[in-house]
């Protein structure tokens, strides 16, 4: 599977008020392997950038004055995303920008939908992750992450970041199937199934004491208190078993 890591860098937080696309940072991943190859580009958004935006990047107008517009770089990023997975923090957002620039192309560049899948990673950590904060700084700290390196946000830079949280956050998904498909990796663990009797196998009887049950549904109250859901039902079915 091909995957590419997306972020974005605009001159604004609302698209809707003609903000643009200032940076576009992307990294490949193939099988889960970063490959080296990135498609990075400043861009000219021929527009004023919002101070708060500039506090966040860095980027300043006189920076990006000499940098290409979005329609000399189109057809090369188009290229580069075709056919691919998007990961992308919050896609929302940033596909939100970026179908802003198409659109204002024309209709023959279509959407980014119609060129990679996309898959939003913020969506992905708040499922595992539910209540708590899940920004990429959040996620970088949790999954002990160095981003001590990151003083501003820029897209090439947190899109590398982005991958490494990707591979720690869906780690086990896939993987054990992918190390076992071919060569000696499939044979061993073929051989590992056949030796395995699952019958001789004893497994521990675990007993939940009550004061741990009542903890444990308080536990869950809070969380789905907080952020309005959780992955286990209000009735999780434990018990003394």
């Amino acid at each position: 599977m091909r995957q590419i890591v997306l972020d974005t860098e605009t001159t604004g937080l609302d698209v809707r008020r003609g903000h643009r696309v200032i940076e576009i940072g992307c990294v490949e991943m193939i099988e889960r392997r970063p490959t080296g190859r990135h498609f990075h580009r400043y861009l000219n958004p021929e527009r004023d950038i919002e101070a708060g935006a500039q506090q966040v990047h860095g980027l300043s107008a006189e920076f990006l004055a000499d940098k290409p517009l979005f329609a000399e770089v189109v057809d090369e990023f188009v290229d580069f995303i075709r056919d691919a997975e998007l990961i992308i923090h919050n896609a929302d957002f940033d596909v939100g920008f970026l179908d802003a620039e198409l659109d204002r192309l024309g209709p023959s560049y279509a959407r980014v939908a119609d060129h990679a899948a996309i898959c939003d990673s913020l969506a992905m950590a708040r499922e595992r992750f539910p209540g708590q904060r899940n920004s990429l700084d959040a996620l970088c700290r949790r999954f002990e992450i160095d981003n001590s390196h990151r003083e501003l946000h820029g897209a090439l830079l947190d899109a590398q970041l982005l991958a490494e949280v990707y591979l720690a956050l869906t780690a086990g998904q896939g993987a054990f199937e992918f190390d076992a498909g071919t060569g000696e990796g499939a044979a061993a663990l073929e051989a590992a199934r056949r030796d395995v009797d699952l019958s001789a196998v004893s497994l521990p009887r675990v007993v939940v004491s009550e004061a741990e049950h009542a903890a444990h549904r308080a536990r869950l109250a809070a969380i789905r208190k907080a952020s309005g859901t959780c992955l286990w039902p209000a009735d999780d079915g434990l018990a003394d078993a």
